[in-house]
């Protein structure tokens, strides 16, 4: 789908208008990246720290899928200099 629309005057910036359908399936939210690509502007989500870890792990639990890979195991320093 796209969109024509003009360039707004925003100081010594321009800004541009995103219309809600196009803001709302890209999952927009108070922040953008922006990148040049070959003479195109690119407007990218601004992706969180570990976004989806809940998902995948709550996906994880129910396939049964969620056991730590390495074995855990003491070592002399967790016996005697450890403080809980």
């Amino acid at each position: 789908m796209a969109v024509k629309t003009t360039l707004t005057r925003i100081g010594n910036s321009r800004g541009i208008r995103i219309p809600k359908t196009m803001v709302e399936q890209l999952g927009f939210q108070h922040e953008v990246e922006l990148a040049i690509d070959r003479g195109a502007l690119i407007v990218k989500p601004v992706k969180t720290v570990r976004q989806g870890w809940e998902e995948a792990a709550k996906a994880m639990n129910k396939a049964k899928d969620d056991d730590l890979l390495d074995e855990i195991t003491s070592t002399e320093f967790d016996k005697k200099d450890w403080t809980w």
